[in-house]
């Protein structure tokens, strides 16, 4: 049953991306939910623009968490090679007992890339920051 949740966890990831402000609050009355711990990130330049992210969360509180974590990663890489977008290609998630890995493909590019899941990486990043969220 454990598997079968984390194939769905990882059909949801590949709709659309999630950004840190997507991550899910508390409901209403009750404190605020507590924020993951990061564990890293690991970048892997599979070609020019094709790049790889392993990272790790301990906690999250959704899939949103471990979707938003990649994308901040993906962002700030963008950024570091003056390119302006990412877009995501695939995401899988792996629960390991309360820490769940993900392996996240991006495109990197420097003008607006076609298709869904596209991060505009200055905006990203600056939603990383006010939500705490750790990049490259």
């Amino acid at each position: 049953m454990k598997g079968m949740a984390v194939v769905a966890m990882i059909g949801l990831t590949a709709c659309a991306p999630i950004l840190p402000q997507d991550i899910p609050a508390a409901a209403e009355g009750e404190g605020p939910l507590p924020a993951p711990t990061y564990l890293g990130v690991q970048t892997m330049r599979l070609d020019d623009d094709l790049v790889a992210f392993r990272v790790a969360i301990d906690q999250p509180r959704a899939a949103s968490d471990i979707d938003a974590y990649t994308a901040c990663a993906a962002a700030q890489y963008a950024r570091i090679r003056g390119q302006g977008y990412a877009r995501r290609i695939r995401t899988n998630i792996d629960d390991r007992g309360g820490a769940w890995v993900a392996d996240a493909v991006y495109l990197i590019s420097r003008n607006k890339p076609r298709g869904e899941d596209i991060i505009d990486a200055a905006q990203t990043v600056a939603d990383c920051k006010a939500q705490s969220i750790p990049t490259v």
